[in-house]
C-alpha cells in the first residue's frame, strides 16, 4: 500500500462520487478507478458499493478512512515540520554569552529572532570564552559572544558592531557634573577592573587606555563580572571604564558619561561559531544578527 492509494481513497470517501474525486485530484477517472481496484486487491476486501444512488463505503472502507485520514494527517505534520526545519523555523538555538554584552545587544538580537522564529527554542548558557570554543567543538551550542576572541581555524569569528566605552562614576563625584570626560581625567582616580583574570580580556584594554594618557592606573579593586564592578561604583568605592552595554544597569547613585576622545574608544562585540555549520537555525540567526542595528 502507497500513500497514492490512502490520497485517492480519501478523495473518493469523502466525495462518493468518482467524478468529484478524480477532479479534487487533478486526474481523468480511470487512472483513479484503477487505484482504487489496486488498494482493494491489497487489503483483500471491497471499500466501495456501487449502485443507482452513487458509491457508498462498505463496513471496510469505513474503517480505513478513519486510518488514512489519521495517516495522512500524520504525514501532513511530518512534511510541514521537516519544511521548517530545513528553513530554520523550528529547533533550538544554543546560545554562549557573557557579561555585559548580554545587558543591550545579544537581548535585542534574541527578542528579533523569536518574533521572527517563534517556534525555535533558545537556550543560554554563561561562559568565558574558552569554554564557549569547547563547547562549539563539542556541539554543545550553535553560537557564541563574546570579545577579545582568538583565531581557531574551526571557528569562525564575526564582529557584530563596535561598541562605545563609557565611565560610569558614582553621582556625587565632581566629574559628574561633566557631560563627557577625558581619559587624562580620570588617570589618577580609583579604578574598579573587571574581568579578573590572566589571559587578554577587557581588562587590559582598560589598563592600557589608562596608560596611553601617560597615567600609571589606580587599580583598587579587580572583579570577575560587571554587575559587582557597578554595584561598587555605586557605593563610592571608585570608577569603571566599561562598554555602553553596561549602562542598562540603573544601580541608584550611578551615572554614566561619555568618552571625550577623536576618536572615541570602543571594543568589539564578536559571534563565534563552528566553520562549515550548514545549521539552518545558524543560518536564519546569523542573517538576523547581520541585519540588527546597534541600539
Amino acid at each position: 500500500m502507497e500513500l497514492r492509494h490512502l490520497r485517492y481513497f480519501v478523495a473518493l470517501a469523502e466525495e462518493l462520487n468518482f467524478g468529484r474525486a478524480a477532479a479534487r485530484l487533478h486526474i481523468s477517472q480511470p487512472p483513479l478507478t484503477r487505484q482504487i481496484q489496486q488498494l482493494e486487491e491489497i487489503i483483500g476486501a471491497r471499500l466501495f458499493l456501487r449502485s443507482t444512488r452513487g458509491v457508498e463505503l462498505t463496513t471496510a472502507g469505513k474503517t480505513l478512512l478513519a486510518e488514512a485520514q489519521r495517516i495522512l494527517g500524520m504525514v501532513k505534520v511530518a512534511e510541514e515540520r521537516t519544511g521548517k526545519a530545513a528553513r530554520g523555523q523550528i529547533g533550538r538555538l544554543d546560545v554562549g554569552i557573557f557579561g555585559s554584552a548580554i545587558l543591550n545587544h545579544i537581548p535585542r538580537l534574541l527578542l528579533e529572532f523569536r518574533n521572527q522564529y517563534p517556534e525555535v527554542e533558545i537556550a543560554l548558557y554563561p561562559m568565558t570564552k574558552a569554554e564557549q570554543t569547547e563547547a562549539l567543538r563539542a556541539h554543545q551550542i550553535t553560537v557564541g559572544f563574546n570579545r577579545h576572541v582568538p583565531t581557531e581555524p574551526d571557528i569562525v569569528v564575526e564582529t557584530v558592531h563596535f561598541e562605545p566605552l563609557v565611565i560610569a562614576l558614582n553621582r556625587k563625584h565632581p566629574l559628574a557634573r561633566q557631560k563627557s570626560i577625558r581619559i587624562t581625567e580620570i588617570v589618577d582616580e580609583p579604578l574598579i577592573l573587571y574581568p579578573r583574570n590572566t589571559r587578554v580580556s577587557f581588562a587590559h584594554d582598560v589598563l592600557n587606555l589608562i596608560r596611553s594618557a601617560g597615567g600609571v592606573p589606580n587599580v583598587v579593586q579587580e572583579v570577575t563580572d560587571v554587575v559587582t564592578a557597578i554595584a561598587l561604583v555605586a557605593s563610592g568605592f571608585g570608577i569603571c571604564v566599561t562598554p555602553q552595554a553596561a549602562s542598562s544597569l540603573k544601580l541608584p547613585g550611578v551615572i554614566y558619561r561619555q568618552i571625550k576622545a577623536d576618536p572615541p574608544p570602543g571594543i568589539e562585540l564578536a559571534c563565534l561559531y563552528r566553520r562549515n555549520d550548514e545549521s539552518p537555525i545558524l543560518g536564519a540567526f546569523l542573517d538576523i544578527m547581520r541585519r540588527l542595528p546597534p541600539a
